[in-house]
């Protein structure tokens, strides 16, 4: 059992519920050493909060309180609440919670964290009302409160044999003064934690009841759309709007300047001016958004696909730039070095191409709102909204819908922020919708980046120097102190940025979702080079990273790393060779976890099509498994997909692609035939899992094709290279 201290102050107990019960609100900010056994990540103190309610039939209400979108939060983070309750999952209903900074913290659904940092939280959480209600127990029957015992929401005195349901001593629970330490439960007597639920919306979604943004419908509600500048560098000269407020169910059509004043990270948006129709139906709305007549003007020098790369290039070869790090003397190892192999990689802007295109509630009525939709960040939302807005933030409410896909795009609420705007104009409810054409080309993108690579061999094939350099617009996709940064006497990494017009966002594993394929195929690159099997190569830069690390900044553990690759090497039998099938290996760390993958490709007139996956994941604790198992399969899919096919190119400022029919996305027929997933049981506490299984694999396919055909992959879409590859000459 580990223990965790509880006042008085740590928690906020309400009054008793209508028919007996009571609820308890948690703040637990954890503050155990960072490395003793069992204890919680050093940055756990960005705690969850959220509220578990306990009805006098037994019914346990738990508030979710982060953002949903598709991570499965919504059933896991209650589960672990749960499990430290000892309930029945049966029992358990689970409520979104909208934005409440009173008594919770970091809602926020990003970076892979709501797991990892809610982990002790929740089950302190869940231990301290166990605890309250075997206190009441304890004073009803008259006995010791370690004579007691819990299970699936029933209280037993094996010495007499009596019980007590939770829901029977509820009330009595909440006058409850705790003077004790509270107990966690030890991993291994885990009854719900570790097993799999299904997910708590999945009757609803396939059932089409309402829960996403889109489905959000009000009472005298108008609809709206927007119109943005087409290209980046461009603004309104004119608007002839006669056509359109002739047409039936238009209310009105104006321009809006939706700019935030008190600029946060989060409020990333090109057009700040946009022209508003709103109606009363959607369909009249998008056709009235169809008939306006917009004359646009260019502002400046828009910048070009030919741009972006030219500029990229020359900042590979520029001087002077920024070193994220420098270990020994690189340079000199290069001039001795018996072999130099460089390879530049590069990848196109990426859209997000969520399957529900932005939209937004909003409700102003004075110095008051009322917001309800999907949004990633709903707290810095709001304090955008009153920024836009000049309303107070005390008076601004923000309700959470399920979302149909974020990838990153939700973590951006200028779309929110709009809904609030054209609501204060109206003075009615309103809620926003964009069409796929608004979202693809509104201006939120994964930048696009180039990064070169060297390494040096001796003469016996070890690795003695490499360097990386990387440049992206707005942004560069180094990291400076990731693998193989410690397993090298002569490391460099550099990092170049391209301010640009163009603005860009986070897309799911940021950076890593280019770096970790670009690094993974020129290793398997340089392994062949030494001539080294590909995963004995990487395991003995590990061995040297654990065993005589260089510097000390190295932000990856290598015995987990070796460990992932251990793992997928024997369940995938990579030995042994199978006729007809190439494979190639990957492996990376984000998010705090490492994963492994090996991917199996077969050669057709189409190209290649992959048979198999094999991937190794050390992420620690599972709380789903089949839900983490999809969580995995996903970003495979993903990434392999968006290493494929994805691609969005600029013209005079303006975005090529504004549709499926022109952005790229993988088809079913496209996907793995098979994904097996193995998880490392380690015991460790929960780390990131909804992202680290998509950087690597593209890594994998690559060293595959390599494999099957001696072409290295080196430009994103690889698609593009297989193609010239394919079509005969002349």
């Amino acid at each position: 059992m580990s223990t965790q201290s509880v006042s008085r102050r740590t928690f906020l107990k309400a009054s008793a519920l209508s028919g007996g019960g009571f609820v308890l609100g948690f703040h637990w900010l954890s503050k155990t050493a960072s490395g003793a056994p069992g204890s919680a990540p050093a940055d756990a103190n960005q705690a969850i909060n959220a509220f578990l309610s306990i009805a006098s039939d037994g019914t346990v209400t738990i508030q979710s309180p982060n953002p949903e979108i598709g991570q499965n939060v919504k059933t896991s983070m209650p589960m672990i609440v749960a499990e430290e309750l000892d309930v029945d999952w049966a029992d358990v209903v689970v409520e979104q919670a909208g934005l409440d900074t009173q008594n919770f913290r970091r809602q926020l659904a990003g970076g892979s964290q709501s797991i990892r940092l809610s982990w002790k939280p929740l089950r302190t959480a869940g231990a301290t009302a166990r605890r309250m209600l075997l206190e009441a127990a304890a004073q009803r029957l008259e006995v010791p409160v370690t004579t007691l015992t819990t299970q699936s929401g029933v209280i037993t005195h094996p010495a007499s044999g009596r019980t007590l349901t939770y829901g029977e001593v509820a009330a009595d629970a909440a006058s409850v003064e705790l003077t004790a330490d509270v107990d966690l439960k030890d991993p291994s007597t885990f009854r719900i934690i570790g097993t799999t639920r299904k997910n708590v919306d999945g009757h609803k979604i396939v059932t089409g009841q309402p829960l996403y943004g889109i489905d959000v419908d009000r009472e005298d509600m108008l609809l709206a759309m927007i119109v943005h500048a087409p290209g980046f560098g461009m603004r309104l000269r004119s608007m002839d709007d006669a056509a359109a407020r002739a047409m039936s169910g238009v209310v009105d059509i104006f321009t809006i300047d939706a700019s935030v004043a008190d600029r946060q990270w989060s409020d990333v948006n090109a057009f700040t001016e946009k022209v508003v129709v709103v109606g009363t139906s959607t369909w009249e709305v998008l056709k009235a958004k169809q008939a306006l007549v917009l004359e646009w003007e260019t502002d400046g020098s828009p910048e070009s696909t030919e741009y972006h790369e030219q500029q990229l290039s020359d900042l590979l070869s520029a001087t002077g730039v920024r070193v994220g790090r420098r270990d020994g003397d690189p340079e000199a190892a290069f001039a001795r070095a018996a072999k130099v192999i460089e390879r530049t990689f590069s990848t196109p802007f990426w859209a997000h191409n969520t399957l529900e295109p932005m939209n937004f509630f909003a409700h102003v009525q004075g110095d008051r709102a009322e917001l309800l939709g999907p949004v990633q960040t709903p707290e810095f939302l709001r304090s955008s909204v009153a920024s836009a807005c000049n309303l107070p933030e005390d008076n601004i409410s923000i309700g959470l819908t399920r979302m149909g896909g974020g990838f990153g795009r939700r973590l951006y609420g200028n779309f929110g922020v709009e809904a609030a705007v054209i609501s204060q104009k109206l003075q009615a409810p309103v809620k926003l919708l964009y069409t796929r054409e608004d979202d693809m080309t509104q201006g939120t993108y994964r930048p696009t980046y180039k990064v070169h690579y060297r390494a040096g061999l001796d003469d016996a094939g070890n690795l003695i120097a490499f360097s990386v350099r990387g440049a992206g617009v707005n942004e560069s996709p180094v990291f400076a102190n990731r693998f193989p940064a410690g397993a090298v006497d002569n490391y460099l990494a550099e990092l170049v940025v391209l301010d640009s017009d163009v603005t860009t966002g986070a897309f799911r594993a940021p950076r890593s979702n280019f770096i970790a394929g670009a690094e993974q195929s020129f290793l398997d690159e340089v392994a062949h080079a030494a001539g080294k099997d590909p995963i004995d190569f990487r395991l003995e830069l590990f061995d040297r990273a654990l065993n005589n690390p260089v510097g000390e900044d190295n932000d990856y553990d290598p015995a987990r790393y070796a460990g992932t690759l251990r793992l997928v090497r024997e369940k995938s039998g990579w030995d042994q060779a199978k006729p007809g099938v190439y494979r190639g290996i990957s492996a990376y760390y984000c998010h705090n976890s490492y994963v492994a993958q090996v991917l199996d490709i077969a050669m057709g007139d189409a190209g290649p099509q992959v048979q198999k996956v094999w991937c190794a994941i050390d992420c620690g604790i599972v709380i789903n498994p089949d839900a983490a198992r999809n969580q995995v399969e996903g970003g495979i899919v993903d990434g392999i997909g968006h290493a494929m096919y994805a691609g969005l190119s600029f013209a005079d400022g303006k975005p090529e692609q504004d549709n499926f029919h022109t952005y790229r996305m993988i088809r079913m027929s496209e996907a793995p035939r098979e994904i097996d997933t193995f998880f490392v049981d380690n015991g460790i506490d929960p780390t990131g899992l909804g992202e680290p299984s998509l950087p690597p694999v593209a890594g994998a396919l690559a060293n595959a094709y390599f494999q099957a055909t001696d072409l290295r992959l080196d430009t994103q879409p690889f698609i593009q290279a297989m193609q010239r590859v394919r079509q005969p000459e002349g």
